[in-house]
């Protein structure tokens, strides 16, 4: 007669329960009073869309996005005239506001344009791919490892000015690299890939370490996601297995608008920070640069990496659900939104509310027809009537002294 015994017994990995993002250890870059990397918070970056020229419009529009929580701020540099309207922009916000973190976007041959408003701005960005302009021959079909190293030769004489200078002063250098912009050296020799990104990006930060500067943030930005994710891992890999610790600005470039510009960006750059991969975000939107800073915050929020607004936990309604929780989770949230810190649950009925809300801080639950229950947290404090619910939550919100005005 056959016997059975029981399975052995197997003890799950004590990191299987562990609901904590470790992010990667970074060096510290210090972009005016923000600091990248080094531990700190990741930090909300945009982009202001108008011409540098227009003084009083970038002005206002880098107001803008500061006011609405955005840390550093890019504009455009394409010539010696945008180089000198943004001193004028900086002293001028400093005189009339504060002294917002600013970034130069500096492309194609940008060598004196890069020098003259790295004495203005926190950051210069380069794009590898860009700043040094090759000539493409039309009957090429490879590079010889000559050609190779003297365009590099090239480069690091054109780049060396420009790390001198923000080396002596203290500032830093995003090497931003873009899948779609790579030079045609790195094309013929690793193809359209990650790897050419990240070769790309490692060419310069050599450069910057030889002239024994390392105030850099580094990118590798992709319009698809899966190259984007693949291109940062290697970038850890290859950093990894090279001592270096630099800190990431992480985006989805050109992810176009609207609802779906917003997934394409959340799943790319969601999907790192949740590895831990990254210290600095940027959305791309195809709207209004202001529209960017909320889906950065949210996508923040939802990782656990910083707390900016109220947490809403609201199950999806069924045939149990006691009241029209759509109606009643608005309500919470237009009377409550400006809380901070916050975790607020709206549960449609007692089966599942109470466990699904055990981490909030307060409760608003369908208990029993035309009656809601309030929670702190596990307890149950009172039961009131459905029309007094949200009067009531904002009662014990201010009891707990955690209540503020709009």
């Amino acid at each position: 007669m056959q016997t059975l015994s029981k399975p052995p017994q197997t003890t799950p990995p004590s990191d299987l329960f562990d609901t904590t993002i470790h992010r990667r250890p970074t060096r510290p870059v210090r972009v005016g009073n923000v600091t990248i990397g080094g531990g700190h918070p990741v930090v909300v970056q945009s982009m202001i869309n108008e011409d540098t020229l227009d003084i009083e419009g970038s002005i206002a529009g880098i107001r803008r996005l500061h006011e609405i929580g955005c840390e550093i701020v890019r504009v455009t540099v394409p010539s010696m005239a945008h180089a000198k309207a943004l001193a004028t922009i900086k002293q001028q916000l400093i005189a009339t506001y504060q002294d917002v973190p600013l970034v130069a976007d500096v492309h194609h041959n940008g060598m004196k344009i890069a020098l003259e408003v790295a004495k203005h701005v926190d950051k210069v960005r380069i794009n590898p791919g860009l700043y040094v302009f090759e000539k493409p021959k039309s009957d090429r079909d490879e590079y010889t490892p000559t050609e190779f190293a003297e365009i590099g030769d090239k480069i690091r004489e054109t780049l060396e000015p420009l790390v001198i200078s923000l080396r002596d002063q203290n500032k830093a250098m995003r090497i931003g690299v873009n899948h779609g912009s790579l030079s045609e050296r790195m094309l013929f020799t690793y193809g359209d890939t990650p790897e050419g990104m990240v070769e790309s990006a490692l060419e310069f930060i050599r450069i910057c370490e030889s002239l024994d500067f390392r105030n850099l943030v580094i990118s590798l930005k992709a319009s698809r996601v899966p190259v984007m994710l693949a291109a940062y891992r290697l970038m850890v890999k290859r950093m990894d297995d090279l001592g270096m610790d630099y800190p990431l600005h992480l985006g989805v470039t050109e992810a176009g608008d609207g609802e779906y510009g917003r997934i394409k960006s959340t799943a790319g750059i969601g999907t790192l920070l949740a590895e831990g991969i990254g210290d600095t975000i940027r959305v791309s939107l195809t709207e209004a640069p202001e529209k960017e800073i909320p889906v950065c915050y949210s996508i923040l929020q939802a990782l656990g990496l910083r707390k900016t607004m109220v947490e809403y936990v609201a199950c999806p309604s069924c045939g149990r659900t006691l009241f029209n929780l759509e109606d009643v989770l608005h309500e919470v949230r237009e009377a409550t939104k400006h809380l901070t810190g916050l975790d607020i649950a709206v549960m449609g009925c007692i089966v599942n509310g109470p466990g699904e809300m055990a981490d909030a801080d307060y409760g608003y639950v369908g208990k029993q027809p035309g009656y809601i229950s309030l929670y702190r947290g596990r307890e149950e404090i009172k039961k009131v009537p459905e029309e007094r619910g949200v009067e009531e939550l904002i009662a014990l919100i201010k009891a707990d002294d955690r209540w503020i005005d709009p």
